[in-house]
């Protein structure tokens, strides 16, 4: 587990994602995703290391729940 306080810069989140710029801007703005919004600090965007492992978490929880038929 990391600090709860580790940032990562947006260059670190498209690298952890293999994803462009543009990707991460629309992420943002998809609220069904629920992609961590980013800290801007002097201009630059910084995401909580411990917010991108929540959501990755999450998005396995639903791609490994089972299809349930009714």
């Amino acid at each position: 587990m990391h600090d709860h306080q580790t940032f990562l810069p947006a260059s670190q989140v498209r690298t952890r994602y293999g994803v462009s710029d543009m990707s991460l801007w629309r992420w943002c703005r998809d609220d069904a995703l629920g992609f961590p919004h980013p800290l801007r600090i002097n201009g630059r965007r910084f995401w909580k290391l411990a917010e991108l492992e929540r959501w990755e978490a999450s998005r396995t929880e639903k791609q490994e729940a089972p299809d349930v038929a009714a």
